[in-house]
Parts: C-alpha cells; structure tokens; sequence
C-alpha cells in the first residue's frame, strides 16, 4: 500500500531531481543514501523518489557548509 500512495503523490526521480539542481544523478543518489534529503524514499528496494518541492540539500563538502556550522 505504501508503494501506491507514492506513486499518486508529485515526487522526482534522482536523475530529475539532479537536473533541477545542477548536479548529477549518482551525487542525488549517494545524498538519498545517506539520508540527506528530507522525505525520500525507496521503492521496491531499487528505485529512489524525491517529493517534488524539496529543496537541494547543502553540500557539506564546501566551505560555506563548514563555515555555517
């Protein structure tokens, strides 16, 4: 049931999701696995869908990130 109410709802794909923020699909992939993008989930074990209104993470890796924190 859980799989059906995702897919009613208006979520991306990473390869979407990184066209909306300039960045590549394996970088979305790799921030859906480490739990950085609020409100992803997995679908079927293999397939990662994003809500279409979240907002692209920090990247943590640059000095703006650090010097945020």
């Amino acid at each position: 049931m859980q799989e059906e109410s995702v897919i009613n709802m208006d979520y991306v794909t990473p390869k979407e999701a990184g066209e909306l923020w300039c960045i590549s699909e394996r970088r979305v992939q790799a921030l859906c696995a480490s739990g950085k993008i609020d409100g992803v989930q997995r679908l079927g074990g293999k397939m990662w869908v994003i809500p279409k209104e979240t907002l692209k993470p920090i990247d943590g890796r640059t000095r703006a990130a650090k010097k945020g924190n």
